[in-house]
């Protein structure tokens, strides 16, 4: 399929723009994700809506509102502080599905990788997060995610 071909279907499919689209929400990730390795805890915080809900396995119970979120964060720094370890995490194989009222689902492969003070970094966890992204002034925010690894049942 040529490159004006793959065009024509997808403005024929109504998704004119889906790349911009697509760009953007990547963006949004790449953001997200470095101000949660950087422990900035509230701009974090402030990339998701006020009653969001996070759900990851390495957590007792889903973590809920701004608040969570933040206390959150503070831990992984101090845990990460006292280990002597660097996290950072890597979001790809990124799917987008624009939902009728401008709510976006997407769905990513989520690498996280670990450094030790003066040692190589090392694959650490492999994740799938599924998040529902809202409009928020010319952006999105996290609603809700879930996050699964791949090495747990």
């Amino acid at each position: 399929m040529t490159t004006e071909t793959l065009e024509r279907s997808v403005d024929l499919a109504g998704q004119t723009g889906f790349g911009d689209l697509y760009a953007r929400v990547q963006r949004f990730y790449a953001h997200q994700m470095q101000l949660f390795d950087l422990h900035d805890a509230d701009r974090w915080a402030a990339t998701f809506t006020e009653d969001a809900v996070f759900s990851v396995p390495t957590l007792d119970a889903p973590v809920r509102g701004r608040e969570g979120l933040v206390a959150n964060v503070l831990r992984n720094r101090r845990r990460q502080e006292e280990s002597g370890e660097q996290h950072r995490h890597w979001i790809g194989m990124l799917d987008v599905r624009p939902g009728p009222d401008g709510t976006l689902r997407t769905r990513c492969y989520a690498l996280v990788y670990v450094t030790p003070r003066g040692g190589g970094s090392r694959l650490l966890r492999v994740c799938v997060m599924e998040d529902e992204l809202v409009p928020a002034g010319g952006d999105w925010q996290t609603r809700r995610r879930v996050v699964t690894r791949d090495d747990l049942a």
